[in-house]
């Protein structure tokens, strides 16, 4: 019944009541001939401080103090203006009810008010002579209020649902506002996530493959620190050179996290070479067979395709059966890009099952370039098949697209043929490997 306001508010209506009823009450003081007018003006006064408090209540107590005033029978003076004043609050801020009742008492009003005056006048006319029928004269005195009082009372009513419309859209910009800010700052999020996502993936990428490779040389250098110091001296090159080059990379990255505009390593598919150069001085025996123009690939996708082969490959030096072959097929063509990388499964029990964060790295690579993969065991092997578009479909990783569980074992691609010519011969020397049971588990 009663709308919340602030005591200012409810002192505000209290005060601009108290004040008209008192200039009408100097105003028409010598024109109020019973005591029963100052209960009517004190009556409409007491509406007119309660319209915004509570529009229904204000509503009523108008409508029992107009009716007080018609049968006491009383002559209706200028406080029933104030009427005016309920009637609007009653559509700027009264309920769908109390509106449709400020509405009806908007047309209603004026009717009654039509036949009061109307019946009046025609009681004074009965006896008088002229030139028209006091019928007539009383009809027209009739359609006069009607319309005075129509006007006084339909015309605020319609204002108050003006204004009720304003300030409903006034709140809905401000809402819209309000949710566009709160959007804006969740894609802020959600891109500073995934930029996070992004650098902990190459972070991952860098410290696995090159702690693999400095783990590798360091226990063949010490098995061949006898035998052979010549051995022993290119491993701890090897070490040198690949602790430099994972240091570099990972200060990079934690430029890119300081600064906002800092730069990740970003190397492309002329590394590639590289990487299979450095797995075979580990031990790994890598035979890589490209097909197509890799020629115009995007950053991006280059990048792509460096990460998840050089995961696949450390990977499969860390799970894979020691001194069984790795296959890697590329396959570059105008609109996709193929990467198939098979390796024998270690049988002897040494090895763990892993975290699962490198398959997941290359699946997120993947998805976010908006290709697929399939990883899992197939046989005696385990196999990796990437396919991706050559153009990345998106700058940014698909909400939802890339599980953060175990990874679904699907029907790998085929792997290269075996008679199928091999661009990159493996090395023919001695490798540097170290024991099973040395071997860290992923």
């Amino acid at each position: 019944m009663f709308r919340p306001m602030l005591r200012v508010q409810i002192t505000t209506d209290v005060v601009i009541a108290v004040v008209l009823g008192a200039l009408v009450l100097v105003t028409t003081a010598g024109g109020m001939d019973t005591p029963l007018e100052y209960v009517t003006l004190a009556g409409l006064t007491v509406a007119l401080a309660l319209r915004r408090l509570s529009p229904g209540l204000a509503l009523t107590a108008a409508w029992v103090v107009a009716l007080f005033e018609l049968i006491a029978p009383q002559t209706p003076g200028i406080a029933n203006v104030f009427i005016s004043g309920v009637v609007y609050t009653t559509s700027r801020y009264g309920s769908r009810r109390v509106r449709i009742a400020g509405l009806v008492s908007a047309i209603i009003g004026p009717v009654v008010a039509a036949l009061y005056f109307g019946l009046e006048d025609y009681s004074h006319r009965r006896d008088i002579v002229t030139a028209t029928t006091p019928q007539e004269e009383s009809f027209r005195v009739a359609v006069t209020y009607f319309a005075v009082v129509l006007l006084l009372l339909l015309l605020p009513w319609l204002a108050g649902v003006i204004g009720r419309t304003r300030r409903s859209a006034s709140m809905s910009r401000e809402a819209q506002l309000l949710a566009e800010r709160d959007a804006a700052r969740a894609d802020r999020a959600v891109a500073v996530e995934q930029e996070r996502v992004r650098i902990a993936r190459d972070m991952h990428d860098i410290v696995a493959h090159s702690l693999a490779v400095v783990i590798a040389q360091a226990d063949g250098a010490r098995y061949a620190l006898k035998a052979d110091p010549a051995i022993a001296d290119e491993a701890l090159g090897t070490i040198s050179t690949t602790a430099r080059r994972a240091l570099g990379d990972v200060r990079e990255l934690l430029g890119a996290l300081r600064h906002e505009q800092g730069t990740a390593p970003t190397p492309d598919l002329d590394d590639i070479d590289r990487l299979v150069r450095e797995m075979r001085d580990v031990g790994l025996d890598v035979r890589v067979e490209r097909e197509g123009d890799p020629a115009g690939l995007p950053t991006a996708t280059q990048l792509a395709v460096y990460r998840i082969v050089q995961e696949s490959l450390t990977n499969a030096w860390k799970h894979g059966e020691p001194g069984t072959p790795v296959h890697a097929a590329l396959t570059y063509r105008p609109d996709t890009v193929e990467i198939s990388v098979v390796n024998r499964r270690a049988d002897d029990g040494t090895r763990g099952p892993g975290t699962g964060h490198g398959l997941v790295g290359m699946r997120e690579r993947a998805a976010m370039t908006g290709g697929t993969m399939t990883a899992g065991a197939r046989g005696d092997d385990f196999a990796v098949s990437v396919r991706m578009p050559a153009v990345p479909a998106s700058g940014q990783m698909p909400r939802g697209l890339v599980p953060t569980g175990t990874t679904t074992t699907a029907s790998p691609t085929p792997a290269p043929s075996a008679a199928a010519p091999s661009t990159t011969a493996p090395r023919t020397g001695p490798p540097l490997t170290s024991t099973p049971q040395e071997r860290p588990a992923r």
